[in-house]
């Protein structure tokens, strides 16, 4: 009894004696901790989606700290993290980009895209592939096994129960990128929430080869491209790409568009209004429409008729500011276009205003 006394008093010695170098060596190679780190990890949402590039918030934070990663690199955050976290560390927010969100580049309902055959198998699209490149007549078909919607951590999308492709919910998503990742299919990308068209097909066909599979495919007709007065539109592998930086947000290929693949937020569709208290006649606006969609003689009153697409390029033309841009109440009327002295409302010549 005595010796077990005396073994466990020696290992209880031995036990303190490395407990206390360990604490000194601890003390004397310990790495001093940046309470920056804590602070940055605890305004991060914690969502751990990895839209940021990085594992997940802890190792965002850690980025953060150590220089890696700016202020305003967490996508789910917004803005609001972003100066909280450029405040943490003493920088400027940055410019933050433009609100995106997950869009799904395709319109292929069971209504509108054949089927091949009828899929019995596990309830995922990259299973699915593995036979026959999934059930889909058009190859680039979203194939509404809801791969994505596993994906998402923000309950931010869902398969339609009567389309069967995945639709995107704007308001809960955060442009993670998650869903964006995990499609096999392609079909989902990233993009401005306030895009005012968009190509909504992926089929690199043309002709019957893509309408023979989907009603509502893009068939390469170039209609949009032709139609475009801005340039802003080429043509690649039989589909369109729209150069941001030259549309105006007209919608005029939308409106073309025999298939409906490219779509447009006609809702939102704006037209030229001009203030005839502002109004001088100098008729720079008439000169730069391209829709023959303002008359009016020079030194008097000009209008804007239904013919405007509202693509804007009046707005900045005109010297005393008198055109707005508001959302339109009626739908365009292409027919709308008026010679050059009708429909415009003249005022007395000792009021008119010189150019």
């Amino acid at each position: 009894m005595t010796g077990i006394l005396i073994g466990t008093g020696v290992l209880a010695a031995i036990a303190l004696v490395f407990s206390l170098l360990l604490t000194a060596v601890n003390k004397v190679f310990a790495v001093p901790s940046d309470t920056r780190r804590d602070q940055i990890r605890e305004v991060l949402p914690g969502a751990n989606c990895g839209g940021c590039g990085f594992a997940g918030c802890d190792a965002l934070a850690d980025a953060i700290t150590a220089g890696k990663a700016i202020a305003n690199a967490c996508p789910v955050g917004g803005l609001a993290v972003a100066q909280k976290v450029a405040a943490i560390i003493g920088t400027d927010a940055g410019e933050q980009e433009v609100h995106k969100v997950a869009t799904v580049v395709c319109q292929g309902t069971i209504d509108r895209c054949k089927t091949k055959f009828t899929y019995h198998g596990i309830e995922d699209c990259i299973a699915a592939t593995l036979i026959n490149d999934g059930n889909r007549a058009c190859q680039y078909a979203c194939l509404g096994l809801g791969t994505c919607v596993r994906a998402c951590k923000f309950d931010a999308i869902h398969i339609d129960e009567y389309s069967k492709i995945a639709r995107v919910d704007t308001d809960k998503c955060t442009a993670c990128g998650a869903c964006v990742a995990v499609c096999p299919k392609n079909v989902l990308d990233l993009q401005p929430i306030t895009l005012p068209v968009r190509v909504l097909c992926r089929a690199e066909e043309e002709g019957y080869l893509v309408s023979d599979n989907c009603k509502i495919g893009c068939i390469g007709c170039e209609l949009c491209k032709n139609v475009c007065k801005f340039n802003a539109i080429a043509m690649a592998n039989h589909l369109p790409v729209i150069d941001r930086g030259l549309c105006t947000g007209c919608m005029m290929c939308a409106e073309v568009c025999p298939t409906g693949a490219m779509w447009g937020d006609l809702d939102n569709r704006r037209i030229a209004l001009i203030d005839r208290d502002l109004c001088i006649g100098c008729g720079i606006c008439k000169k730069v429409c391209q829709f023959e969609a303002i008359s009016g003689e020079r030194k008097s009153i000009h209008e804007v008729n239904e013919a405007c697409t509202g693509c804007g390029q009046c707005v900045p033309k005109c010297p005393v500011k008198a055109i707005t841009l508001p959302i339109r109440q009626h739908v365009r009327d292409a027919n709308a276009k008026v010679g050059t002295s009708e429909g415009v409302a003249a005022i007395p010549k000792d009021e008119a205003q010189p150019n």
